[in-house]
């Protein structure tokens, strides 16, 4: 299974935001910490926005923090809100062309390893991926001040 740079990148923004709760950000801020595209950040903080995960503060001293408590941020729920596609092979879509499909057992083998992964990816909330013991080294890598 693949995932996408956007919901890398995702993943990527709630982690800062992890690091320094209280404190509001710039898209550009993340952007000049991972050393990533801020036009490709700005998509993602807008989705992230929209469906409650960042809060986006307007005017002069606006900025972004987290809209929710870590903790209530599951990471295989936000992988199906940012993912666009979890199609593994064609006969997944609905345009299938697969000459085999009719008699091809690995849709079935393929589809059980993705509900794997996701089941996975559900296990875990962003608390998870931001113990306390890391947050100074994570702040210092992302020069964050």
């Amino acid at each position: 299974m693949h995932i996408t740079r956007y919901s890398d990148y995702a993943l990527r923004v709630l982690i800062y935001l992890s690091a320094e709760p209280d404190r509001l950000t710039t898209i550009q801020a993340i952007a000049d910490s991972y050393g990533i595209s801020k036009s490709h950040l700005m998509k993602v903080v807008n989705q992230l926005n929209q469906l409650g995960y960042v809060s986006a503060v307007r005017g002069k001293n606006g900025g972004l923090r987290l809209g929710q408590n870590p903790a209530h941020i599951n990471i295989g729920v936000l992988f199906r809100e940012t993912e666009s596609d979890t199609n593994l092979v064609e006969c997944f879509s609905s345009d299938n062309q697969c000459a085999i499909a009719p008699v091809c057992n690995l849709k079935n083998i393929l589809n059980e390893a993705r509900n794997a992964f996701l089941s996975t990816l559900d296990n875990y909330t962003l608390a998870d991926l931001i113990q306390p013991r890391n947050q100074v080294d994570l702040t210092r890598i992302l020069r964050i001040v």
